[in-house]
């Protein structure tokens, strides 16, 4: 048979699935996504929400975490771009966007 056996340790796995806990609390404590969902139902339509997330992940090797540290440490920023049709998005999910953005 093909595929891969991945084997993960209980740790990552317990890690991952409080990943998953957090996103799903995040959005299920959302009063602007619960506001618009009981707009939709008061307009007249039954409504469920489904989301997909996709988390990738690698391994990595010793001498990479070893060596992390020394990397942040010369990073004083993490950059993050977002794109118009990013900040557009979130917007309509009522999420604030700081416009100053590059």
């Amino acid at each position: 048979m093909g595929g891969c056996n991945l084997h993960l340790d209980d740790n990552f796995k317990r890690l991952v699935k409080q990943l998953g806990t957090a996103i799903n609390d995040s959005l299920a404590d959302s009063k602007g996504i619960a506001d618009v969902m009981d707009e939709i139902r008061e307009s007249g339509y039954d409504l469920f929400l489904v989301l997909e997330v996709t988390i990738g992940f690698n391994r990595r090797s010793e001498e990479d975490m070893a060596a992390e540290p020394r990397a942040a440490a010369r990073k004083n920023k993490t950059e993050f771009r977002l794109s118009d049709d990013d900040a557009q998005f979130l917007r309509a999910l009522k999420i604030r966007v700081e416009e100053n953005r590059k």
